[in-house]
């Protein structure tokens, strides 16, 4: 062989050993590579984390739980204006090509080019396809074997998926900025609108946005924000999907859109959804309702939460204006960059209105203030300033919150005190608003499902509950006067008093309730038995546990605003207990309902209707009470508006209820109320339990809210008169309808003339002594006992007190 041929063949040899060898490495290179390239397949079942959007009864959007907030829509939801708006912008080749768009690639590396030469960011000329690829099943890494694996993924999703399967997991899985994740979050965030809604200038900005979210973002770089979208509606112009008028039209609109995202249009509810979210989490976990996409339908009603939240802050800053001015929260020198710093400072949300300002000048109770917002004068409200002047005096350079009125600015400070207020439909349970304090964004602790407070005098319908469902009726008499029981302070006696420190003598129930007697309520108790009245209030809701002393008969114990409003529920629906629920039904992403508060099952109500009587459900609940008790309840706490402590609620009209209360030495003010289709608590105290001040009783603190709340409530849902019993047997006394049981009514005796109080306290075995004489006297009557000899002087009945 000749030594070029011999050349020949060791080279021939050699090329194919290198190419075996290549090929070798190409297929071990492959194998590594691709060994853990996920499925493709796995698309055709995925459903990305989509957020659980919170609605009122009504429909009203109020919330969204979610680690990223997503709205999922098929494809068929989705406009063609969008569709075309993101094809023109990121693949108008989408539905010729294969997954690879080989051209697109070409013209990508052609731009490279000249984008390495500028510095600009390169061009990668991936197709919609290799995105879904690369979003959901790889990473963002930039690198060779990404680019492989994303190239042969684009082929089996185009195998395993049709173009509009696609298409749909793009529109949904893309991250689109202003924590908005897919088409239909982004449409809401940036504009408010869903989807069917958008122009197609609003359109195409949205289909500007996956390039790069935050530098197209709309606050931060206006005029590249509508560079890019007047790009892609140019785009879309030149493939036909928009005519040259409507393109015209789209560039001239100004690209407005909102200041930040909200997670609802209806901004009322913070502490309700919150307290929704908490009890979801306890449903389904907190994974489930963050990612799972439900569709949740709550109890809200939104006229009555705005209602409910205005009454609370009114209420709360009233009280706050009676007890003076704090003092300014900081101070300036009007430096340069002032106001700056004074807009660091939080107004609560919801008074929209309230503007940080300073103090500018002051002669007396003429006060100049500039607005740190828009660097606007104006002077203070007289009253206002005198106000303040008259605890603290404003000075220059005092930082305050102030609101534009009338070409003057009012006077504001934050209340330090704080307060609840819930509102329960009684026959079903459901929460129809909820406020836990004055502002959510200040202070997130909800003081109606988790403050534990001693509810006073709010308490004692229960110690009278427990009495009717015992011997004792509406009219029964029992003994205002003074009594002790050992075990006092410091081993010395307890004895319990009115607020007046005055006595009336024998008095029925009725009107032991209205005007809520101290002594007569212990006395009750003290005939019924605490351990009788304890177990009622457990029965109730009231509380889970309670030591059985006298005390807790005034109301010693505690409880939550959320627990005893519902268990007031049961004066008003016949005695049923009614556990308060705030989630009505909840749907998967697929429509699945997967849970439902009302569980009662209706075996007739999908049936044709053939002329037969109409389904019957059962009522809601568990029976605690006898329904004449509860009716007997209901007119007497009725009675505490029309002429006892409840009076300032009077002007509401008949068939409104309630019971006020207050705790000693006025740390906390109560009112839980009610209507016939209405139960309402609410609560007012600070988060550290201090005094209120002298005379800040449940009357004076929690009724006017209550009666605020309930002239709006009232006018959506009427009062009208409460049920009457059908075996209730109904007696005239002292003026006044009263329910009996049958055979008790025999009883009635008119209430006797008030006689005086005794001197000085009484000792307990000699009171015991003479109710026992009392009740063998000859005189039928109810369980009562006879007061001591009649005093000189009658003394006037005091319904400003603490009750």
């Amino acid at each position: 062989m000749k030594i070029a041929e011999r050349w020949f063949v060791m080279a021939g040899v050699a090329l194919l050993g290198g190419i075996a060898v290549a090929g070798l490495v190409v297929a071990i290179y492959a194998a590594w590579v691709l060994h853990d390239m996920p499925d493709a397949s796995e698309l055709a079942d995925y459903r990305p984390a989509t957020a659980t959007r919170v609605f009122a009864g009504d429909g009203t959007l109020i919330g969204e739980f979610s680690d990223e907030r997503r709205i999922y829509v098929t494809y068929d939801q989705v406009p063609d204006q969008v569709i075309h708006a993101f094809l023109a912008a990121e693949d108008s080749h989408f539905f010729q090509h294969g997954g690879i768009d080989v051209s697109g690639i070409g013209r990508a590396m052609f731009k490279n080019v000249f984008n390495v030469v500028s510095g600009r960011r390169l061009e990668g000329g991936s197709t919609i396809t290799q995105q879904v690829a690369k979003n959901v099943l790889l990473t963002n890494e930039s690198s060779l074997n990404r680019k492989l694996k994303e190239a042969i993924l684009s082929s089996r999703l185009e195998a395993t998926l049709t173009k509009e399967q696609i298409l749909e997991l793009y529109l949904n899985e893309i991250y689109l900025g202003y924590r908005s994740y897919g088409v239909a979050s982004a449409a809401y965030n940036y504009f408010g609108k869903s989807l069917n809604q958008l122009t197609p200038d609003e359109a195409a900005f949205l289909a500007a946005l996956p390039k790069g979210p935050n530098n197209y973002n709309p606050k931060r770089h206006p005029e590249a924000a509508k560079g890019r979208r007047d790009w892609v509606l140019g785009e879309m112009a030149d493939n036909k999907w928009l005519t040259q008028e409507e393109l015209a039209t789209a560039l001239a609109r100004p690209l407005n859109t909102r200041a930040a995202p909200r997670r609802a249009e209806y901004a009322d509810a913070d502490f309700f959804v919150e307290e929704a979210r908490r009890r979801a989490i306890g449903l389904f976990g907190q994974e489930e309702v963050n990612r799972g996409g439900y569709y949740m339908r709550t109890t809200l009603d939104p006229k009555l939460q705005s209602a409910a939240r205005d009454a609370l802050m009114n209420g709360l800053e009233r009280y706050d204006r009676r007890h003076g001015w704090r003092g300014a929260w900081g101070t300036t020198d009007f430096a340069p960059g002032w106001q700056a710093e004074a807009l660091k400072k939080n107004t609560p949300p919801e008074r929209r209105t309230w503007q940080a300002a300073a103090v500018e000048s002051v002669v007396g109770n003429n006060v100049r203030v500039r607005s740190a917002k828009d660097d606007r004068t104006g002077s203070l409200i007289v009253s206002d300033a005198a106000w303040a002047n008259a605890n603290r005096p404003l000075k220059r350079g005092d930082l305050i919150f102030v609101e534009p009125q009338g070409g003057q600015f009012a006077l504001k400070q934050v209340p330090a005190v704080n307060g609840a207020l819930v509102a329960i439909e009684p026959q079903s349970g459901r929460v129809l608003a909820m406020v836990g304090g004055y502002s959510y964004a200040l202070s997130s602790f909800n003081r109606a499902t988790q403050a534990k407070r001693q509810p006073g005098s709010a308490y004692k319908p229960f110690v009278y509950a427990a009495a009717l469902e015992g011997d004792f009726n509406p009219a029964s008499i029992v003994l205002d006067a003074p009594i002790s029981f050992p075990g006092g302070a410091n081993g010395g006696r307890w004895t319990p008093e009115n607020y007046s420190r005055q006595y009336y003598g024998p008095q029925s129930l009725r009107r032991g309730l209205e005007l809520s007697r101290n002594v007569m309520t212990v006395r009750l108790a003290q005939a019924v038995g605490m351990k009788n009245v304890v177990d009622l209030s457990k029965k109730m809701g009231v509380v889970d546990d309670m030591s059985p002393n006298l005390a807790m008969s005034l109301g010693a114990g505690e409880t939550t605003p959320y627990r005893i409003t519902a268990a007031y529920a049961a004066f008003v629906n016949g005695g049923r207990r009614v556990d308060p629920y705030l989630i009505e039904m909840v749907q998967d992403r697929n429509g699945q309902t997967i849970h439902r508060a009302d569980r009662r099952q209706c075996r007739d109500c999908s049936r044709g209707f053939s002329g037969q009587e109409s389904p019957r459900l059962q009522d809601r609940g568990t029976q605690v009470i006898d329904p004449i008790t509860a009716y007997q309840m209901s007119s007497m706490l009725e009675g505490v508006i029309q002429r006892g402590t409840g009076a300032g609620a009077r002007s509401l009209g008949p068939w409104v209820g309630g019971k006020t209360g207050t705790t000693n030495e006025y740390r906390s003010a109560w009112f839980v109320g009610f209507s016939s289709d209405i139960v309402v608590g609410v609560f007012v105290g600070f988060d550290d339990n201090r005094s209120l001040g002298g005379g800040e009783a449940g009357a004076a603190t929690a009724v006017p809210i209550f009666t605020d709340f309930m002239t709006v409530a009232l006018k959506e849902r009427p009062a009208r008169p409460f049920v009457r019993p059908k075996n209730a047997v109904f007696r005239t006394v002292n003026g006044i309808e009263e329910a009996f049981r049958p055979g008790t009514e025999r009883q009635i005796r008119e209430e006797a003339p008030r006689p005086v109080q005794p001197v000085g306290p009484l000792n307990y075995n000699d009171v015991i002594r003479r109710e026992q004489e009392a009740a063998q006297a000859p005189v039928a009557a109810a369980p009562a006992v006879v007061a001591p000899p009649p005093p000189k002087k009658q003394p006037a009945e005091d319904l400003s007190g603490l009750y």
